[in-house]
């Protein structure tokens, strides 16, 4: 285990106090620093992936039965989940062909 300081490009290592200090043409500090920057890339892809799932995501996705061409009918028949939690059983099984079963799940779920 290794860090690399960003500023000065020194490798801390442990159990030793003071860095490491390679010439900055250095093929090893050069391997060091893409590793570094291929662990930093790959890091933030990561988080932009789970926030944009998260973008993504609707409560209606937690709803056992309800696919994603149902959850998409739903959303445009009421607008959003507001409009889905406002309406009334009835009104989910005349608007989308529900079985009143589904709509009742839906309900309750959120």
């Amino acid at each position: 285990m290794a860090s690399l300081a960003k500023e000065n490009e020194e490798i801390f290592l442990p159990r030793r106090k003071d860095p490491v200090v390679l010439p900055r043409t250095s093929p090893a500090l050069q391997l060091l620093q893409r590793l570094r920057d291929e662990a930093h890339r790959f890091a933030i892809s990561y988080y932009a992936r789970v926030h944009r799932q998260k973008a993504f995501t609707s409560a209606l996705d937690e709803v056992p039965g309800i696919g994603p061409k149902r959850k998409s009918a739903l959303l445009r028949q009421f607008g959003s989940i507001q409009g889905i939690r406002e309406a009334t059983v009835d009104e989910l099984v005349a608007a989308t062909g529900l079985k009143r079963e589904q709509a009742r799940k839906i309900k309750e779920y959120l």
